[in-house]
This record gives C-alpha cells, structure tokens and sequence, in this order.
C-alpha cells in the first residue's frame, strides 16, 4: 500500500520510530519532493486516521516497524494516499491483501449483510474473521461506528 510505504520512508531514512511533526512534513515535502507542506499535513492526518502514526505531543510515532515495509527504488506516492478510506475501504483492504478476489469478497461481503441483517462494515468483519484474517482494530472502529 503506497499509504504504508509513505508514511514508512522517512523513518527509515532517519532510523527512528519517532520524529517531530514538521520534521516529518520536511523530510516529505523538501527532501523528497513528494508532496507540498500541505498535503504532507494531510498525509499525516489520513496516516494517523489509518493508524500509522499517533501524535505524542509534537512527535509522531509510528504504529508499524517501518523497516519492513519495502521501498521500491523510484517509488512516488499518488495523491490518493491524501484521501481518507472508509472502515469497509480498510476491512476489504484487509481481505484483499491475503489473496482473496476482490470481486469475490464483496460478494459475499453483501450476501452475508443480507442474511444476517447488519452494516456492511460489520459483515465484512464477520467475513474476514471467517476467513481467519485479523482485523481486530478495525473490529474497534466498526464497533465504535455503532
């Protein structure tokens, strides 16, 4: 996911899970020329909305190990990553990841909606936790949707 990848490239650059916030937007807009200031502000909002990054003061920590996320060499984030992804974006994210069609996934997604008679969010918990995909955090947000 070039969301990941990133958030993920200036830590490694500094080998540190944690920076100062405008430190981060630096090494994103300035160093990298990735995205001007204010879109790396935003990048940083959707990252956090994403759980990527927390806010400790002015410190952005990161919630993943950022070295094992893998940065092609050329590598350029779109501006999609400025957008924020619905929960049921993430959780069929999540599927999809594993391997699982993605046509495929919807479908059943929306049958078991059907049957069962909830949100969409919540049948595609039920439907990754029946494929053993852990999808607890975001089991926590749909729960916090509720």
């Amino acid at each position: 996911m070039s969301l990941k990848t990133a958030v993920a490239a200036p830590f490694r650059q500094r080998g540190t899970d944690r920076m100062g916030e405008s430190e981060f937007v630096v090494a994103l807009s300035l160093d990298r020329d990735w995205f001007s200031p204010d879109q790396a502000k935003t990048l940083v909002d959707v990252a956090e909305g994403e759980g990527f990054v927390t806010r400790d003061g002015d410190d952005l920590v990161v919630g993943f190990d950022p070295g094992t996320v893998d940065i092609p060499d050329g590598f350029v984030p779109s501006e999609d990553v400025l957008q924020s992804r619905s929960t049921f974006e993430r959780l069929l994210e999540a599927v999809v990841s594993t391997g699982v069609e993605k046509r495929t996934a919807v479908g059943e997604i929306n049958a078991l909606q059907s049957e069962i008679g909830v949100t969409v969010e919540t049948a595609a918990v039920l439907y990754a936790r029946r494929e053993g995909i852990d999808v607890a955090d975001l089991a926590a947000d749909v729960r916090e949707e509720l």
